[in-house]
């Protein structure tokens, strides 16, 4: 009985071992977190391998204007998130982090699209930007010329030795510049041309040292002091002034070393709309005007003379035998005579200062067709050198063309033609 009394016990409560078993299932429940922990710590270690070596791939592909853009500060990983809280579970929680990690996702695929739909495009940092130049607006966009001249001052020169002469005795200088003045800069220019006679060591030597001691007269009596104090000196015996000078510097050269050399010398001063002109010798001086071509200097030779007087024809002159016996020079005496020229350019388009190896070998005509039909003074100045020597090259050849600035009348002109 009992027997059957404790077996009727056990049936109905059980023993205390038993009794004990839903104590201890709380001490082993801890058991299965353990393993998640430890499987979801292996899980991040592993994304987050794969997202380094990623990371690291993407630099080795990433363009030349990436590396050298400043880096961006990236959003931490999402492993790396703190684990939410049993309080911070809440299914709208989450449910907000999902929809914004789905946001960005679709918007890196829009960007990503968008990218291979059409040509890449650095984006510039702000800071970049604003140390760069800025862009221009509608009111920053300079206004078009409506007007040009067609031509404009430039001048140029060139020498050639010819095809008979062993020499080139020819010299020249160009110079342009302008003077600053408060309503409009006033435009300079000097011309100079010098053809040297007396054999090898006494031509080449006087044509030289005339235009050096010229062009160093000019500047330092006219040039210099305009830039200073605006300058006041009168031009007429300026000019003079400096040849007379080329003629004593050239004539105590020569009476030191024995020699008898002398020059021709035609300078010519474009100063606004005027030229002042010094000559001595037989190189020319033309001028070109809308009526054709007119010699504004007078040779100093004997066919010169028999010309002024009216006993030659000047068609004749080029052939002449004494062509090229001359009556005045520049250093072959104490003192020379200078002619000067006062000249306003008007309507003038071209001035051509030469040597007699060019107008010697070419007629007026072909002169003016070479100056009309070609624009740059360089050009001119080759092609009529070429024509001379073409011609037969006889003398050494020099062409100094000089296209004048456009009066304030002539642009009046052309606005009204427009």
């Amino acid at each position: 009985m009992s027997f059957l009394r404790k077996l009727f016990r056990g049936d109905s409560q059980p023993p205390d071992s038993k009794a004990a078993l839903p104590a201890e299932e709380p001490s082993a429940a801890p058991i299965e977190p353990q393993r998640s922990e430890v499987a979801a710590a292996e899980s991040d270690q592993t994304a987050a391998d794969r997202g380094d070596n990623h990371a690291r791939a993407n630099d080795d592909d990433r363009a030349w204007w990436e590396e050298t853009a400043p880096a961006q500060s990236a959003a931490p990983p999402l492993d790396s998130q703190p684990a939410p809280s049993d309080s911070a579970t809440d299914p709208p929680d989450q449910a907000a982090q999902i929809d914004a990690v789905a946001a960005d996702e679709a918007a890196a695929a829009d960007a990503a699209a968008d990218s291979s739909d059409s040509m890449p495009r650095v984006v510039l940092p702000s800071s970049i930007e604003e140390d760069s130049t800025r862009p221009l607006t509608a009111a920053d966009t300079p206004a078009l010329v409506a007007l040009r001249s067609r031509q404009g001052f430039a001048a140029a020169g060139l020498r050639d030795i010819g095809r008979v002469r062993s020499v080139n005795q020819d010299s020249l200088y160009v110079l342009t510049t302008s003077l600053p003045r408060e309503s409009s800069d006033v435009t300079i220019g000097l011309f100079v041309v010098a053809d040297g006679m007396g054999g090898h060591a006494g031509g080449e030597v006087a044509s030289r040292l005339a235009i050096s001691t010229i062009a160093r007269y000019v500047l330092a009596e006219l040039v210099i002091p305009a830039l200073t104090d605006g300058g006041t000196e009168a031009l007429q015996p300026l000019i003079i002034a400096a040849v007379q000078e080329a003629n004593r510097a050239i004539w105590e050269h020569a009476q030191a070393i024995g020699s008898d050399m002398g020059t021709t010398c035609t300078v010519v001063l474009l100063l606004g709309q005027a030229l002042y002109m010094g000559h001595v010798g037989d190189s020319r001086a033309y001028l070109v005007t809308p009526t054709g071509m007119r010699l504004i200097s007078n040779d100093h030779s004997t066919v010169g003379r028999l010309i002024q007087l009216g006993q030659l024809d000047p068609a004749e002159a080029r052939e002449h035998p004494l062509r090229s016996q001359l009556y005045r020079t520049v250093g072959q005496h104490p003192e020379v005579l200078v002619d000067f020229i006062y000249q306003p350019i008007g309507d003038a388009t071209h001035l051509l200062i030469c040597s007699d190896g060019l107008w010697s070998m070419l007629d007026e005509e072909i002169l003016l067709d070479v100056l009309e039909h070609t624009l740059w003074p360089q050009d001119a100045c080759r092609e009529l050198i070429a024509r001379a020597n073409l011609a037969g090259g006889e003398d050494n050849i020099t062409a100094l063309v000089v296209t004048l600035p456009t009066s304030s009348s002539q642009q009046a002109g052309t606005r009204s033609q427009h």
